[in-house]
């Protein structure tokens, strides 16, 4: 007797937590389904307005007071005295499209067409000036050409540019080379 009282009172402890979960459950959403979707909270004020709450970030752009009268050539364009007729535009600065040139120009350079690989490493240039692995390509390009005097010129550039460069043990032979070769060209008197 005593154990048919004690399953009884153990399957109605379980029993009844089950139980109630399934009276409370009949109205409520089941716990194991999602929330149905819902509208984003909203402030009362946008509600009201119909109007975002980006308005209250809005920045004056208005000029301050007295500004006409307190700088009154401020509307006028200054005009630079050195710059009458010279027009300096802008270009972009892109060393990616640098990088590009120059791998192009060392194809070009590597299947002995220097004048492309010239074209090449000038726009490599025009997209990042001072780029010292440009000036020095351009300078082998120009003394493959025998433009010694342009040569000199960019290896002298790689060296401002990078003086203890990886190449500039190559660039200081190379100047030594342009400059013995000078030498020789010149007349003796």
């Amino acid at each position: 007797m005593q154990r048919l009282v004690f399953l009884l009172i153990a399957c109605l402890s379980f029993a009844l937590p089950l139980a109630g979960q399934s009276i409370q459950g009949e109205n409520d959403p089941p716990q194991n389904q999602p929330p149905q979707n819902q509208a984003p909270p909203r402030s009362e004020r946008s509600k009201e307005a119909g109007e975002s709450s980006s308005r209250d970030t809005r920045i004056d752009l208005s000029p301050p007071r007295n500004d006409a009268k307190d700088h009154p050539t401020s509307s006028v364009p200054v005009m630079d005295a050195d710059s009458d007729s010279d027009v300096q535009e802008f270009h972009t600065y892109d060393p990616h499209r640098a990088a590009k040139d120059i791998e192009v120009g060392d194809f070009y350079f590597k299947r002995k067409n220097y004048r492309a690989a010239l074209d090449r490493y000038r726009e490599a240039l025009f997209y990042k000036p001072n780029d010292a692995m440009a000036n020095f390509r351009m300078a082998q390009a120009f003394e493959k050409l025998a433009e010694f005097e342009e040569a000199t010129a960019h290896y002298q550039e790689y060296l401002r540019i990078l003086p203890h460069g990886l190449l500039c043990a190559e660039a200081q032979k190379a100047l030594e080379k342009l400059n013995g070769t000078k030498a020789a060209a010149q007349p003796k008197n």
